[in-house]
């Protein structure tokens, strides 16, 4: 599967963990900017298992993720749908995660998806996480499947939660990692050649 126009072509983008104050700032005014706009409530995150920024060549920021530790009895993503009920996530307990704060600022949106993906997926491999918990809306639902072919089984219908209609979903991290040479929009860290203190 090539890259569709406007999905990275021609412009590059790097992946990196926050690793300090000022980072994290940076992480901070991304993901509240577009809650903001989008009018979603925000919801500041105390445990984490990675916080990540997407930054371009010329060193602007313009992307973040939060992955967060996941629990069939603790987490409040089992409030939007039966997540917890789920036979997938009860055997595999202990190798799921859940993908919060996945915001890309307006005018770079289209660009650096595939870097923001990218992200997770090597993360989720290097955790050797089995899936993703997450909320999203249904116009990306619908990009991860068409563009980026990401295998994903939905957990109920839309629900609204928190200011959004969204769809509850479990992603099969695995099945991609596993595969990597099926889906040729994973950037690979090691071929940004200005990347410092990449993922792996």
């Amino acid at each position: 599967m090539e890259r569709e126009e406007g999905e990275g072509e021609g412009v590059e983008a790097m992946f990196k963990r926050v690793e300090n104050e000022i980072e994290l700032a940076r992480f901070h005014s991304i993901w509240t900017t577009v809650w903001l706009e989008k009018g979603f409530e925000l919801e500041f995150t105390e445990q984490v298992l990675e916080r990540i920024v997407i930054l371009t060549k010329d060193g602007d920021y313009v992307g973040t993720t939060e992955i967060k530790p996941y629990s069939i009895h603790e987490s409040m993503i089992n409030e939007a749908a039966p997540f917890a009920k789920h036979p997938k996530l009860i055997q595999a307990e202990g190798a799921v995660a859940e993908i919060d704060k996945m915001a890309m600022l307006r005018q770079y949106r289209g660009d650096f998806i595939a870097d923001l993906l990218s992200a997770v997926v090597y993360y989720g491999e290097e955790s050797r996480l089995r899936y993703y918990v997450a909320l999203l809306e249904p116009v990306f639902l619908r990009a991860l499947r068409i563009t980026f072919q990401i295998p994903f089984e939905k957990v109920g219908g839309k629900v609204y939660y928190k200011g959004d209609h969204v769809v509850p979903v479990i992603i099969d991290l695995e099945e991609v990692y596993n595969n990597k040479e099926q889906y040729l929009w994973i950037v690979n860290p090691q071929e940004r050649s200005y990347v410092a203190n990449n993922m792996i």
